[in-house]
């Protein structure tokens, strides 16, 4: 599937899937990626899906439609392009490419042990020892050769931190520590565009130990624009203005600095700049106007350097405005998901309170009794739900008390006996009498109970009696484990719905089921070390195991909460 991702602009974050034939971009109501900038026309752009892949098509746009910078009137746009329209950037994705030709037959791998595999390990390199290659840079005589292993060792320690930093503050410092290490400036900083206004600004600084940190690193804005606009790096040195400094001061006193100045970019864009600079011999500088101490491989390195953080910061952004997109759509779905549920239980508070309203004004108490069960029904729906969603949005740690697991069977079934009742539904307790009491959160396995053999109770109410219910305690792994397990005789569960009926919102249940009940337990049951297993087969019902250490005694920080702490210690005088 094909998507665009707004990563710039009122919408940042925003993901929009192709899934129309012509999907269109604009202001109006009527456009299928409807954005709220006010630079986009009300009919900007259209995508099109032909056999070589999706084209863009400008509308006639008055600011007019962009791929990756350049204006178009259309262009076929690829994975990883970047489209602009107005001050909205999207990045464009899709999973659709050409297939890729069988290779098995330019392949044989041999067997274990196979008389035709003659291959012998000669040496082996682990990936974290690479570095090690580089310690011998000082025993050469080469001066080139020292140069070249110390720059590729730098660019090596580069790779590591983009690979193990993913936030791009801290990124930015570790290029400025490889750039000290690698040519030992005075000064360093990086600018980055603000995305949103475009114009640079500072997010890195760094000062030799000794430098006055103090003094302000004046950047030439004409440099700066250059290394932007051209995309290369450049060594420059500046003697500042001979009018700032009087007849009496000597060339050396000059404070003439060189600097280096290179571009950071990415794939698509220009990000910024990184800057180093340090103070020179004036005499030499202004003598032979060459630097002194910075040289081509310095730049080299620098650009090289640039290059690799540039990529590292768009592909942090990208992933950041995918996760927020992500998020985005998570927020949709939960929205849309539960206000349907919510709707169906206001429907039935208002049917309740309409016959309740209806028996009061005739004077009809069974009309009454009848509304206020409706009532009470959807009461016990939305308390359920709030209580759901409570326990799944938030972490916590179990709050255990001492409890007879059979007293707390006990407690749910006489909840719902009588919607058991109602469905003719026979209970089949197998009890274990021998249980102590043990360590448990007991609203959270109340909750738990509630969920399971609630959903046990519908799937019950599809079939026709008899209608059974078994509800089963015992120890298991030589006492280490308690299993509750509760079984049904309804229709069971579905193949391909068996392993999804722990998602959060993914319910067998159509328009019944919230799909929360089920996740909570699990999430619940895992906080508690436990696991739920689920063993179903299509006509034969369902039964779902829950399985839990054993806890005879309370937990220390529990056992503290209640007692205090002089409880553990020495007595009191």
């Amino acid at each position: 599937m094909a998507s665009l991702t707004v990563i710039k602009g009122p919408d940042k974050g925003r993901r929009y899937d192709l899934t129309v034939d012509r999907p269109t971009i604009g202001r109006d109501a009527t456009s299928t990626i409807r954005l709220h900038d006010g630079e986009i026309s009300r009919h900007h752009a259209e995508i099109r899906k032909t056999t070589n892949g999706f084209i863009v098509y400008d509308l006639q746009s008055s600011n007019g439609t962009y791929l990756n910078g350049e204006r178009i009137q259309y262009a076929l746009v690829k994975t990883g392009d970047r489209v602009r329209c107005g001050q909205t950037e999207m990045i464009f994705t899709s999973d659709a490419s050409s297939p890729k030709p069988d290779l098995a037959d330019k392949i044989r791998m041999t067997s274990a042990g196979s008389s035709t595999d003659g291959s012998a390990i000669l040496s082996s390199l682990k990936q974290s020892h690479w570095g090690d290659v580089f310690s011998k840079a000082e025993n050469t005589g080469s001066e080139w050769l020292r140069d070249s292993l110390s720059n590729l060792n730098t660019l090596y320690e580069v790779s590591e931190a983009i690979r193990r930093v993913t936030d791009v503050d801290e990124l930015l410092e570790k290029i400025l520590d490889l750039a000290f290490a690698a040519v030992g400036p005075d000064r360093a900083c990086i600018m980055l565009n603000d995305v949103e206004t475009g114009f640079l600004q500072p997010r890195a600084v760094r000062y030799a130990p000794g430098a006055d940190e103090s003094e302000r690193i004046v950047i030439s804005r004409t440099i700066a624009d250059f290394v932007v606009e051209k995309q290369e790096g450049v060594i420059v040195a500046d003697a500042m203005q001979d009018a700032r400094f009087n007849a009496s001061e000597s060339i050396a006193e000059l404070g003439i600095r060189e600097a280096i100045c290179v571009p950071l970019a990415g794939r698509h864009e220009n990000l910024g700049v990184l800057y180093i600079d340090t103070k020179s011999n004036g005499t030499d500088v202004l003598r032979t106007q060459k630097p002194t101490k910075l040289h081509d491989n310095h730049l080299r390195l620098m650009v090289a350097i640039a290059y690799q953080a540039g990529v590292a910061i768009e592909d942090t952004r990208f992933y950041e405005a995918s996760l927020q997109a992500e998020r985005l759509a998570a927020v949709g779905q939960t929205i849309a998901t539960l206000s349907h549920h919510i709707k169906n239980i206001l429907q039935g508070l208002r049917s309740g309170s309409y016959l309740v309203n209806m028996g009061i004004e005739g004077h009809q108490h069974p009309l009454i009794e009848q509304g206020w069960k409706v009532v009470q029904k959807n009461q016990d729906k939305i308390y359920n739900l709030v209580m759901d969603m409570l326990s799944f949005s938030k972490e916590r740690e179990p709050t255990f008390d001492m409890i007879e697991i059979n007293q707390l069977i006990a407690d749910v079934l006489e909840l719902l006996k009588a919607r058991m009742d109602e469905s003719h539904i026979g209970v089949d307790l197998e009890l274990d009498s021998t249980l102590d009491r043990m360590a448990m959160d007991s609203d959270g396995i109340h909750r738990v109970l509630l969920n399971v053999i609630s959903n046990a109770i519908d799937a019950l109410d599809e079939i026709d009696p008899p209608r059974t219910l078994k509800i089963k305690t015992e120890l298991a792994s030589n006492g280490r484990y308690l299993d509750i397990s509760i079984r049904d005789n309804g229709p069971g569960i579905p193949p391909d719905a068996k392993d999804r009926i722990f998602q959060i919102f993914h319910s067998t249940k159509g328009s019944k089921g919230t799909g929360l009940g089920l996740a909570v337990s699990q999430k619940i049951v895992q906080e508690h070390g436990g696991q739920i297993r689920v063993d179903s087969e299509p006509g034969k019902g369902a039964c779902f195991t829950i399985e839990m250490p054993v806890r005879t005694q309370l937990p220390q920080e529990d056992l503290l909460s209640r007692t205090g702490p002089r409880a553990i210690g020495p007595p009191a005088d």
